[in-house]
């Protein structure tokens, strides 16, 4: 069974789809991070640094699951020939993470994607050609933002995922904050893209951030401030993580993250 989190009635479920090198130097990446930074990164996550001093990240999504229905946060890598295979260790190994978590993709009703990068919609549709969702009895979220700076972000993935929920009448595009089910939300934390979106889990004071890209490693954890460069609009991204980590009402916050070593952390 893949590390969970129960909190109230539901399962937050971590689903691995496989680890890997970032392709740049962690120094580029965060070019604003210190020495002192960057070792307090290295206590709290001494998994995220390989052997050669790379940054070692793994790719995973979530599933939220309760007697309502089950929710899966993000998609993934995806196979060999997704769209994130130029870079990412593909092919993953979402469908055999569900597998072993019990859950078939025929029952996944609802798939929130985060943003349209591609090691995050990886699985959200496949077959090539044959061009079908991966999960047939789902509805995709993705903020209206987000598909309005596709030719921004990455242009193939019109043709590669967004034509095909359109054609099949599965892609819901959502204006800001949006309640999913009784005690599951999306919630917009733009930034790193212009409709980056996280989802959050609430039973009575304790809550979980399904957080996406909204920070991608330990030190942007421990720094908020610090910006990644990959984040197309800093600020927004800084803004964002603050408001999060430092915003939210008295109670307990655990973060499940798609690319620190731990899957599950908890504030």
């Amino acid at each position: 069974m893949p590390p969970s989190l129960q909190v109230g009635p539901y399962t937050v479920i971590a689903l691995a789809d496989g680890a890997g090198p970032f392709f740049s130097p962690r120094s580029e990446a965060f070019p604003d991070a210190t020495a002192e930074q960057w070792a307090a990164a290295d206590q709290l996550d001494p998994g995220a640094l390989d052997t050669d001093g790379r940054w070692r990240l793994q790719f995973r999504a979530f599933a939220i699951r309760s007697d309502r229905g089950v929710t899966l946060v993000d998609a993934g890598i995806g196979p060999a020939d997704g769209p994130a295979a130029s870079w990412a260790p593909v092919p993953g190994e979402l469908p055999a993470s569900l597998a072993a978590a019990g859950v078939e993709p025929s029952e996944v009703d609802t798939v929130v994607l985060t943003h349209l990068h591609t090691d995050h919609v990886g699985w959200a549709v496949v077959g090539g050609e044959q061009a079908r969702p991966f999960f047939p009895n789902a509805e995709y979220l993705l903020q209206q933002a987000e598909l309005d700076a596709i030719e921004e972000i990455n242009p193939q993935l019109r043709s590669a995922v967004i034509d095909p929920l359109h054609k099949t009448d599965q892609l819901r595009l959502l204006d800001g904050d949006t309640s999913l089910r009784s005690g599951e939300r999306a919630f917009a934390t733009p930034g790193h893209t212009p409709g980056h979106q996280s989802v959050l889990v609430a039973s009575g004071r304790e809550l979980v951030a399904v957080t996406g890209d909204l920070l991608v490693h330990a030190v942007q954890l421990l720094h908020p401030e610090l910006s990644y460069a990959h984040e197309m609009d800093p600020e927004r991204a800084r803004a964002s993580r603050e408001q999060l980590l430092h915003g939210r009402a008295a109670g307990t916050l655990h973060l499940a993250t798609p690319h620190l070593t731990e899957p599950f952390i908890t504030r």
